[in-house]
């Protein structure tokens, strides 16, 4: 069944004004974990695209290059978007639900970061609106400033590209340190695994480019 057929009546919860309260209720168990996902990923980065005043073509071209929506089911993605776009407000209660949704599973945040940046730097730049969005909802997410530094520094270009910050370890740190720390980056980011926790398959190609910078971050260091 299409992720977006599985997201009717949220959607329907959502336009007849019953909140989020409502929409978050139908995707309490386990199987709607990753629609779970889905929704918080089109409305968090509708709202973070119009925290810097619109959402452009290339958010939504952005959008679309991480979730490939079938033709029957784009009428139902743009009423969620077009929705949440509206304005920013509320989307802090989409990360506390999402947070109590996930409780500790910080794979599970940092994949979604992952799709907020992806679609941030979508238009080329990175407006400090954005950066304040997707700082609190790190926050809300319990990430830790290194784990966002991390993420930050792999999407926006004039962040720091130190490799130690991409693989979020102190430069300091034994290098067969580093190493375990890089070996367990690969295997928790392994798309199988990804999917397996419940990430999406459309959402799952975000880890390629992941993938390419954690190795990349590694290959650097330990040839220096």
């Amino acid at each position: 069944m299409s992720i977006w057929n599985r997201i009717t009546g949220a959607l329907a919860a959502l336009a007849s004004g019953e909140g989020l309260a409502a929409v978050f209720d139908q995707l309490r168990s386990p199987p709607e974990r990753s629609v779970g996902f889905t929704i918080a990923v089109i409305a968090l980065s509708a709202k973070m695209a119009k925290a810097d005043g619109q959402v452009t073509r290339d958010e939504v071209t952005a959008f679309r290059q991480i979730f490939h929506i079938a033709p029957k089911d784009e009428p139902g993605a743009a009423k969620l978007f077009n929705l949440a776009r509206k304005d920013v407000a509320g989307f802090e209660e989409y990360a506390r639900r999402i947070r109590v949704m996930f409780g500790d599973d910080s794979s599970m945040f940092c994949d979604l970061m992952e799709g907020l940046f992806h679609i941030a730097m979508a238009d080329g730049t990175y407006h400090p609106a954005e950066d304040a969005f997707l700082q609190r909802v790190a926050e809300i997410f319990g990430m830790d400033e290194r784990r966002f530094n991390s993420v930050r520094a792999r999407y926006v270009p004039d962040a720091d590209p130190d490799p130690y910050t991409v693989l979020g370890v102190d430069p300091d740190m034994p290098l067969a340190e580093i190493r375990k720390v890089w070996r367990q980056l690969v295997r928790n980011y392994h798309p199988d695994v990804m999917i397996a926790r419940g990430v999406p398959e459309e959402a799952v190609q975000l880890s390629q480019r992941r993938m390419a910078d954690i190795n990349r971050a590694w290959e650097e260091i330990s040839s220096a």
